[in-house]
């Protein structure tokens, strides 16, 4: 049974709740400029999954919790966020 990470969905959601482009995100967490918008297209659709250090730049400038990308339940996550907040 393949079991597919709720990371990407929830990556995009966040992002766009931010108002922030890929590109704009990536640049922000650290990633180089020039690939930025093409590498988180590949996390979001599942492609490619970042290194823990990516993750947590990425949560840090979305300000959420990175317990929040891995969240199996939409409810489960909402809780997540609302802690954070």
């Amino acid at each position: 049974m393949k079991t597919t990470s709720p990371f990407p969905a929830r990556l995009k959601e966040a992002r766009t709740n931010a108002g922030l482009s890929q590109k704009e995100l990536g640049i922000k967490a650290g990633v180089d400029e020039f690939s930025a918008s093409a590498r988180l297209n590949q996390y979001e659709r599942g492609t490619h999954s970042p290194d823990y250090s990516i993750i947590k730049s990425i949560a840090d400038v979305l300000e959420v919790p990175t317990a929040y990308f891995f969240a199996e339940e939409d409810e489960l996550a909402a809780l997540i966020l609302q802690f954070k907040r």
